[in-house]
């Protein structure tokens, strides 16, 4: 059996790429994966046959690192989180619930922030000791413009040999950073959705583009923000600050609400920790306690 990766799923092909040749060929699932209830993702590594007409099938598929549902890509090592500083305004809640998702699947995130030639002197005083912040905890922040290419090269080299996702906000700047990156990069969202007569937010397949040694999805990153695979002792160690200081809490199992002794509490308040990220975290907390139970 040949190894490869499954690069594109559509109306129940799978197009693989063999690790040796980097040919793609056409496949389909075996009958068992139906009867286990399991479907080949994009992104997954897959050992295959190949048949004498040049079709294959997949016949194994490795074990995977993460899943994401929507979109439905497995093994991604890296999501680009992409928020604007300006135009539109950057916005630490929604940066702190991508980032939960994203470390809820098991992905490490780089926080990539687009316009930053557009910022002056005084917000740079404000929205600096905030981005100091995430780096201090651990995240890699990387400052870009795509006028004038800063951090660019740094992007580049991180996404080798690697799947990618790209998140964020509408208007940031993603389509400009991603040909930053690599302008023979041709997604085609827009010209497949004008040839179908329909909006640029048509649902598609999902498919994995070469970009500059490593490979992207094509999708939007994660259509879906909610929390609803969280209990609230999980959204802790999705905040990865709240949880190196979870060891120092009295309580084991301490969601750092209402706690006696808790030193997450005890960080926001000798400004340790960033109250605004402490905040979105209560609401967060607030969110996965009042949805209702699923029966």
């Amino acid at each position: 059996m040949k190894k490869g990766i499954i690069l594109k799923a559509l109306s129940g092909f799978y197009y693989v790429e063999e690790v040796e040749t980097k040919k793609i060929i056409q496949c389909r699932s075996r009958g068992l994966f139906r009867k286990q209830k399991i479907t080949p993702l994009v992104g997954d590594r897959v050992r295959f046959l190949v048949e004498e007409d040049g079709n294959g099938y997949v016949m194994e598929i490795e074990d995977r690192q993460n899943e994401l549902v929507r979109p439905p890509i497995a093994n991604v090592d890296l999501a680009l989180v992409v928020f604007s500083v300006k135009e539109p305004d950057f916005n630490v809640k929604l940066l702190d619930r991508f980032l939960a998702v994203i470390e809820m699947n098991r992905i490490e995130p780089i926080i990539v922030l687009t316009k930053f030639d557009l910022l002056s002197k005084e917000e740079h005083e404000v929205l600096d000791p905030i981005f100091d912040y995430y780096r201090q905890i651990g995240y890699q922040v990387i400052e870009t413009s795509s006028r004038n290419q800063v951090g660019i090269e740094a992007i580049t080299e991180l996404i080798k040999d690697r799947i990618i996702v790209v998140c964020g906000q509408s208007g940031v700047g993603k389509s400009s950073l991603l040909n930053s990156i690599d302008e023979t990069l041709d997604i085609q969202v827009n010209e497949i959705s004008k040839a179908l007569g329909r909006g640029k937010h048509t649902t598609r397949h999902v498919e994995l583009h070469k970009l500059s040694g490593g490979l992207i999805a094509d999708t939007p990153g994660f259509s879906s923000l909610d929390l609803d695979q969280l209990e609230a002792t999980d959204l802790s160690e999705c905040f990865i600050d709240f949880y190196e200081l979870s060891d120092q809490c009295k309580f084991r199992g301490c969601v750092h609400e209402f706690e006696p002794n808790c030193a997450v509490k005890r960080a926001v308040e000798n400004h340790e920790v960033l109250s605004s990220r402490y905040d979105n975290y209560l609401q967060f907390l607030t969110e996965i306690k009042s949805r209702k139970p699923k029966y």
